[in-house]
C-alpha cells in the first residue's frame, strides 16, 4: 500500500488504492473521532438512498461515517464480479485498517443486503471492530443463486462455464463465472455465525415485510451468533422505502446501546 492511499477535498470525498483497484469512499466529519462504516448491498453503490440517510442520521448524532464503493462498483475501479464475499471483506479490512491507522474510532460496520452478509463473513475473519450491524442480509446464499440464475443453473453452468445475465433489452449487466458461483455456494454463513467472538456487539435489523430476504433469515442469525440482537421492522420492505426514519432510528440505537444481549425472535 502506497504511503498516501487516500486522496481528497476537505468535504471528505476519498480515493484509497488498494490490490488491483481503486476504490472511492466519502467521509462525512462529525466533529469527533468516531466512525461507522456503511457498506452498500449487490449492484449497488455508497450513493444508494440508504447509505446517505444512514450517513446523515448518524453525523447528526455527533459520529462520522464513512460510505464507500467495493471494488468493481460505483466509482471503483476493478471488474464488477459476482458473488465475491470473501474479496468484499477484504475491501472491508483495508478501510477499517485505514481509519485505524488515521486514529479514527471505528465504532460500527454496517452493512445493508448484501453488505449484511459481508459484515457477517468480517466479523467472523477479522474480529477487529467492537459492533456490527446487519441490515438485512442474507443467510441461505444458495437461495439468492436460484432467484436470479434460475432452477438449472448448475447445468448452464457445467455446459458454458458462465452465466450472462441480461436485462429486459438483452444487454449483458453481468458475467457469473463457475468460479464466482461456486464461492457463493462454498460460504458457509452457519459457520461463519459460529465463528464470530461473543466479544463482539451484534445486531441485525431486518423488514417483516421484505421479499427479496425473507425475515427467516434474520431468525438464523438471531439463532447462532453468541452477543446478538434481533430488531424486526414491522411491515418494511428490503430497501425501508417506506421506513426511513425507523432504519436510521434503529442503527442509531444500536450504535448508542451499551450491550446487545440475546433475545428470541
Amino acid at each position: 500500500m502506497p504511503q498516501s492511499p487516500y486522496s481528497g477535498t476537505e468535504s471528505g470525498g476519498f480515493q484509497q488504492a488498494w490490490r488491483e483497484s481503486l476504490s472511492v469512499g466519502m467521509l462525512h466529519h462529525a466533529g469527533s473521532n468516531k466512525v461507522v462504516v456503511l457498506c452498500h448491498g449487490f449492484v449497488a453503490c455508497k450513493d444508494d438512498s440508504i447509505m446517505i440517510d444512514l450517513a446523515t442520521a448518524l453525523k447528526k448524532q455527533g459520529i462520522g461515517a464513512f460510505r464507500f464503493d467495493f471494488s468493481g462498483n460505483g466509482e471503483s475501479e476493478g471488474e464488477f464480479q459476482y458473488s465475491n464475499y470473501r474479496k468484499e471483506a477484504d475491501d472491508l479490512h483495508s478501510v477499517v485498517s485505514y481509519l485505524y491507522q488515521e486514529k479514527y474510532d471505528v465504532t460500527a460496520i454496517v452493512g445493508h443486503s448484501k453488505g449484511g452478509s459481508v459484515v457477517v463473513l468480517y466479523a467472523s475473519i477479522y474480529g477487529d471492530v467492537p459492533m456490527v450491524v446487519n441490515l438485512s442480509g442474507r443467510f441461505y446464499l444458495e437461495k439468492g443463486v436460484e432467484e436470479r440464475l434460475g432452477k438449472e443453473f448448475m447445468d448452464r453452468i457445467n455446459k458454458e462455464g458462465y452465466i450472462d445475465i441480461v436485462n429486459k433489452s438483452g444487454i449483458v449487466l453481468y458475467r457469473v463465472t463457475k468460479e464466482s458461483l461456486m464461492e457463493q455456494l462454498n460460504t458457509d454463513m452457519h459457520i461463519a455465525c459460529l465463528s464470530i467472538s461473543k466479544e463482539c456487539r451484534f445486531f441485525t435489523i431486518h423488514g417483516s415485510a421484505d421479499k427479496v430476504i425473507p425475515v427467516e433469515d434474520a431468525y438464523e442469525f438471531a439463532r447462532l451468533i453468541p452477543n446478538h440482537k434481533l430488531h424486526v421492522i414491522k411491515r418494511a420492505n428490503h430497501g425501508y422505502t417506506s421506513h426511513c426514519k425507523q432504519i436510521c432510528d434503529a442503527v442509531i440505537n444500536c450504535i448508542a446501546s451499551n450491550e446487545a444481549g440475546n433475545t428470541a425472535p
